[in-house]
């Protein structure tokens, strides 16, 4: 399926996947964070994940609070379009966890300081999802009218972006952590941490970046 997936869905002249086939198995050609989420899932072949990366940290789909939807340059795209322009916490939490599988661990911690930032202007609680309007354009992330707020897998995102900068990992003997902390967070301490059986007492981790 991996080699399938790569001859059916990568597109070598626009440099990243395509969303979906159509009914004729055609290619449709626009970048979304789609993306992202293959990483997350492991599917993307190790020649194309800088690509992809790259593509995720662009202009067109870099808003500077997070990964948009749909990219800027697709005749779709709108900031204020639920699926085709505006940011996803819960997406951009998977996207971060996938390039974190990848290597890619600076470019994580890129997202997880652009929802760091944009956190405070929603009282600390995430919503569903917001604008997709650039950072540099609005100064602070746009509310999106109709979105929940707290609504669960948004309550979700901030703890899987902290288990990518930890590097948390489970083994049979407890959680083991590899972290890369943005410059921002001076460390972060872990009590009573358990998984599979074993807990962990007490843990801090300062920055390694």
């Amino acid at each position: 399926m991996r080699e399938r997936f790569q001859q059916d869905f990568w597109l070598p002249e626009r440099g990243h996947y395509a969303l979906a086939l159509d009914g004729a198995k055609r290619p449709l050609d626009s970048l979304t964070s789609n993306i992202g989420q293959l990483l997350w899932s492991g599917i993307v072949a190790d020649e194309h994940a800088e690509r992809t990366a790259a593509s995720l940290l662009g202009d067109q789909l870099f808003t500077g609070w997070g990964v948009r939807t749909m990219g800027t340059d697709d005749v779709g795209y709108s900031p204020l379009s639920y699926h085709n322009g505006t940011v996803w916490p819960h997406d951009n939490s998977l996207i971060a966890a996938g390039l974190a599988r990848y290597g890619f661990r600076e470019q994580a911690n890129q997202l997880t300081r652009g929802m760091l930032a944009a956190a405070p202007h929603f009282e600390h609680r995430l919503p569903e999802v917001f604008a997709g309007y650039a950072a540099e354009l609005t100064g602070v992330p746009v509310v999106f009218p109709t979105a929940s707020r707290p609504q669960a897998w948004s309550a979700g995102a901030p703890l899987l972006l902290i288990t990518t900068m930890l590097g948390l990992t489970p083994s049979p003997d407890g959680p083991t952590a590899d972290p890369q902390l943005p410059p921002e967070i001076e460390f972060i301490e872990l009590r009573n941490l358990n998984g599979r059986g074993a807990t962990i007492d007490s843990r801090t981790v300062g920055v390694t970046s």
